[in-house]
């Protein structure tokens, strides 16, 4: 009972951080670019782990056949995943991009057939084309311009990208700490991505980033977002069965839609939510799967 009641808490405000996170990249990406954010957020990140995990006296030896796996869930998940959510995020709303992404469980299904062989229910597939059909129709929201319908695309891109990360962790050894895993995969998205900002990020003007909201928000990002929430996602998983962890994912589309309405004033359409009912109709089958 006791590891149940902190499981349920760690994987409520790991999600719930997520769902904050998509306001804070809305603000902060007004003035650092979606790459440059990214690389940002990761320097952050990497800092906080590493401080990290010199109180927890971290074994950091990894088998060279399984370097390459983590570099590949580097490049897949920190890398190519994250930055079409930020670009996805500037394009469209806060409430879209917590919402879409939501629908990473149920893409989860897919590529653990294609990839772990996992057996494909009537009612995994049911959930998939749920999901399939809430996604379109927030992407094809006629209330939305053309801007949001390519940032829908790219947060679209973001889920089916996170998914695929997620389940290729599975076959990552068991013998490896999650802060290792994590802290690896964000060094090869880092080196990945420092070619690419390394110029753009001295024309940023230092006023701008002297601002109170933009700091704080990379703070936010990098420590709060990047390195407790994922200690917090995997600490819960590791106290609570993954069909019942998953459940406690729509703590990010609440949070996500809650404080971009508060804070950012916007709207709620009934298309979105009826998109996002299926989403959600479409995850919980797959986390009511024996």
């Amino acid at each position: 009972m006791k590891n149940t009641l902190f499981g349920s808490i760690y994987l409520a405000l790991a999600a719930s951080i997520w769902g904050g996170m998509y306001v804070v990249v809305k603000v902060v990406v007004a003035v650092i670019p979606p790459l440059e954010l990214v690389w940002l957020r990761y320097a952050v990140a990497l800092v906080a782990l590493l401080l990290l995990s010199l109180f927890t006296r971290q074994s950091w030896k990894v088998h060279k056949r399984d370097l390459l796996l983590i570099a590949v869930i580097g490049l897949i998940g920190n890398t190519i995943s994250i930055v079409t959510q930020e670009i996805g995020t500037k394009l469209s709303t806060a409430q879209m991009g917590a919402i879409i992404t939501a629908s990473t469980p149920a893409f989860m299904v897919v590529f653990a057939r294609l990839i772990l062989k996992e057996r494909l229910t009537l009612k995994k597939g049911i959930s998939v084309g749920l999901a399939t059909i809430g996604v379109l129709l927030i992407v094809g929201n006629g209330d939305i311009n053309m801007s949001g319908q390519l940032g829908g695309l790219s947060l679209l891109a973001a889920a089916l990208t996170w998914a695929l990360m997620s389940v290729l962790i599975k076959r990552v050894p068991g013998r490896y700490s999650p802060l290792v895993v994590t802290t690896y995969s964000i060094c090869v998205a880092f080196v990945i991505l420092t070619p690419f900002t390394a110029g753009p990020l001295q024309e940023i003007p230092l006023s701008q980033l002297a601002r109170p909201e933009i700091w704080g928000g990379l703070l936010y990002l990098g420590v709060i977002s990047t390195a407790c929430a994922f200690m917090l996602w995997n600490r819960g998983l590791q106290l609570l069965n993954a069909a019942s962890g998953g459940l406690f994912f729509f703590f990010q589309p609440l949070s996500g839609t809650l404080l971009g309405w508060l804070l950012l004033g916007e709207k709620i359409g009934g298309t979105f939510w009826i998109g996002a009912a299926l989403i959600a109709a479409g995850v919980v089958l797959v986390i009511k799967e024996k």
